[in-house]
């Protein structure tokens, strides 16, 4: 085992973004995580891999963009007003996963966590933290820090470094508004700021 993932089971309580996946639940530690938006538009870039979808531009900073389902081999699934760009935070940049929905914040304790089985555990799925069992449901802890590492070094290699001149090409449906700015020094002020977006209704 690790150190990620001895570290997710450390402690009494871990706080945790889930997020909906090909019709499963998954989970990262919300300190990761710096933003959530709504889906916007995405400029494509040439000859990057066919899961790094392209760059959107947040607010003057280009950030390169990843769809997950593609990135862990699942189909292709149809954009809807539910679809979110999580926006992780690797080693001070910035990369956004696309997923089908985020859901809510959820404290853990520790108890609630077991390492991955043998059987799911690879060389190609070290990011994979651990198992939070609910009562009626399983919720898989992603280290997306981790899964998303190697396209960060890629894109920060080959992507723009600033947003002059950029034209959108792939069009999402949703306004590009933020709906939370998560800070990890700031995780009470996130939790009640998510709260207070999920219950508006887009």
């Amino acid at each position: 085992m690790d150190n990620s993932a001895s570290a997710i089971r450390g402690g009494d309580e871990r706080q945790l973004v889930v997020f909906d996946l090909a019709a499963e639940a998954y989970g990262v530690e919300i300190g990761s995580v710096r933003e959530i938006i709504r889906m916007q538009e995405i400029t494509q870039v040439p000859r990057t891999p066919d899961y790094v979808e392209g760059v959107i531009n947040l607010r003057g900073r280009v950030i390169p963009v990843v769809d997950m389902r593609k990135r862990f081999g699942f189909p292709v699934a149809e954009r809807t007003k539910d679809t979110r760009i999580v926006v992780i935070d690797i080693g001070g940049a910035d990369i956004g996963a696309v997923v089908d929905a985020v859901t809510e914040v959820l404290r853990l304790g520790s108890d609630s966590i077991e390492p991955p089985s043998a059987v799911i555990t690879t060389a190609d799925s070290d990011y994979l933290l651990g198992i939070a069992k609910l009562e009626t449901r399983l919720i898989i802890l992603l280290d997306l820090q981790r899964a998303l590492a190697v396209e960060a070094m890629q894109a920060g290699a080959s992507l723009p470094s600033s947003s002059s001149g950029i034209e959108s090409s792939k069009t999402g449906n949703g306004s590009g508004v933020s709906d939370v700015s998560i800070e990890s020094a700031t995780q009470v002020v996130v939790e009640e700021s998510y709260e207070e977006e999920l219950q508006v209704a887009d």
